[in-house]
């Protein structure tokens, strides 16, 4: 299959490759020439525009960084450049709205399409473990899944368009609560004494067991390597996380949903990022608590 993958970011190069390791001819497209250069080394044909990258393909995949970029490059290179039989997958994370508004008009000038933002970072994106929230119609979802297979461990139909975009970013509220209690739990047992590694070995299998914990643990030299363990470079920025949970409060504003614990930690991201802190792994709010401490 002939697949366009427009955007070769720290997730889309990876992804990228890992469609032509499945043995996929690969036009890659993006505004960096370094991006280019990298994809081309894992065996990508390389374009100077969308337009060109989505001639004749089977199917487009694009890894973008916000809905306006998504709907711009969806309404002036991709609709009616690409072929109007090839499959369309937005595996960005962007609001709800704007995913819905996307697919609408793509099904209205003869595409199908889906949205299919992912879960698992940077490692995943290189090591093809991706999960994948698809949102689209039942002939979409199966026009996609093979796809979305090469690139991930687990894709999954949540519903109709935008509904991918709705369980990420409920995802990703969670991940971002979730891990804040983990760093503030961490940093009072530290204030209280206790051994940090022994405090693992114990609430890593008692009721306290959760993934920012066990898989993704904030603290250097406890449980698996972490970005912890590499001064909290890579991993999922704080930036992105930022972005995630400013469009979970915009969604809960728009169904009048109640998230305190999601509001408290879009707050506490914002100061964190706003002292300099973006390009750090989220984990590395646990400085900030412990310095609040």
């Amino acid at each position: 299959m002939k697949i366009a993958f427009i955007g070769l970011g720290n997730m889309g190069g990876g992804m990228a490759a890992n469609l032509v390791r499945a043995g996929h001819a690969v036009n890659a497209f993006d505004l960096s020439r370094d991006a280019l250069s990298r994809a081309q080394d894992n065996g990508c044909a390389t374009f100077s525009s969308v337009r060109d990258a989505v001639a004749g393909v089977d199917a487009v995949v694009s890894m973008l960084p916000n809905g306006k970029i998504v709907a711009r490059v969806f309404a002036d290179d991709v609709l009616g450049h690409a072929p109007q039989g090839a499959i369309l997958l937005d595996c960005s994370t962007i609001d709800v709205g704007t995913a819905r508004q996307v697919t609408a008009d793509a099904v209205a000038a003869g595409y199908d399409m889906v949205d299919a933002p992912v879960s698992g970072g940077i490692a995943a994106a290189n090591a093809g473990t991706l999960t994948f929230m698809v949102g689209g119609t039942g002939t979409a979802f199966a026009r996609a899944e093979p796809i979305l297979s090469c690139m991930g461990k687990a894709v999954i139909h949540a519903g109709a368009s935008g509904a991918g975009q709705a369980a990420k970013i409920c995802n990703n509220m969670l991940l971002g609560a979730s891990m804040i209690a983990t760093c503030e739990t961490f940093a009072m047992a530290e204030k209280l004494g206790l051994d940090l590694q022994t405090f693992y070995d114990i609430s890593s299998k008692a009721s306290g067991q959760n993934w920012s914990m066990t898989s993704y643990c904030p603290v250097p030299g406890v449980g698996p390597t972490t970005p912890a363990d590499n001064e909290y470079q890579g991993g999922f920025a704080t930036a992105l996380m930022l972005k995630d949970l400013k469009l979970a409060m915009e969604a809960a504003q728009s169904v009048n949903a109640d998230v305190p614990m999601g509001e408290r930690a879009a707050e506490l991201y914002a100061q964190f990022d706003k002292a300099g802190n973006g390009g750090l792994d989220f984990s590395a709010i646990i400085q900030s608590l412990k310095d609040q401490a």
